[in-house]
């Protein structure tokens, strides 16, 4: 028989399943790379043919100019220097989420394998995408231009992978933020990694600067 009468205390237990973690940090020498890096910017640029050199989904994009997928390979002490902070700063991020599911010997290293920059103009998009055949990405918001200022875009909006958590609405579902998107405004000298899984686009850009970010894909292999 259960004693209605009882004040014992009923023990539930949260479990926080299926999260999605992104990390946002500065890099460390931004202001002694940055010149040095939109001249490589713009050098490629002006030798650019068409303005999607990557030619990946090139309807996806307006207004703006992307590079081949090979930006942070050039063979520039600036940009290699560059690529070598991301990929610490990659490795940290993946060994502190993974490092008990590792063996206990592994040595990890990350590698960038795509990069290409974006030099985005008024009017300028990226529409919604995910990045295969890589474990994590990252935008280094080398000039974001007016995108710091309001009612000009240029955000990066993320958006939620429960594809289902806003099929119904009321008072019980409040918590999960009730749109089911975050928008990150552009920093200079910030960059956001985040798995290559979430997808993600560029909002409009009406401002009147060139909004220069370079982006990246990279894995993790174990020694």
């Amino acid at each position: 028989m259960i004693d209605s009468e009882s004040t014992q205390p009923i023990h539930i237990e949260q479990l926080d399943v299926w999260t999605t973690p992104l990390f946002v940090t500065q890099l460390a020498d931004h202001e002694f790379l940055k010149d040095a890096l939109l001249e490589q910017v713009y050098a490629q640029k002006s030798q650019q043919q068409e303005a999607i050199a990557s030619h990946v989904a090139p309807t996806a994009k307006h207004a703006l100019h992307e590079s081949t997928l090979d930006f942070l390979d050039c063979d520039d002490a600036t940009v290699m220097e560059t690529k070598r902070q991301l990929e610490e700063l990659i490795l940290e991020v993946a060994s502190n989420l993974n490092q008990l599911h590792w063996p206990d010997d592994a040595q990890a290293q990350a590698h960038i394998i795509e990069s290409w920059y974006h030099v985005t103009q008024q009017g300028g998009y990226h529409d919604a995408h995910s990045h295969p055949n890589c474990s994590w990405c990252g935008i280094y918001y080398l000039e974001p231009g007016d995108a710091s200022q309001a009612d000009v875009g240029g955000m990066n909006r993320f958006y939620d992978p429960r594809v289902n958590a806003e099929q119904y609405a009321d008072p019980g579902t409040a918590y999960l933020g009730g749109q089911g998107v975050w928008d990150f405004t552009p920093v200079e000298g910030q960059i956001i990694l985040f798995p290559s899984y979430l997808k993600h686009s560029a909002l409009p850009y009406f401002g009147q600067k060139d909004r220069v970010v370079i982006a990246f894909n990279s894995i993790i292999e174990l020694y």
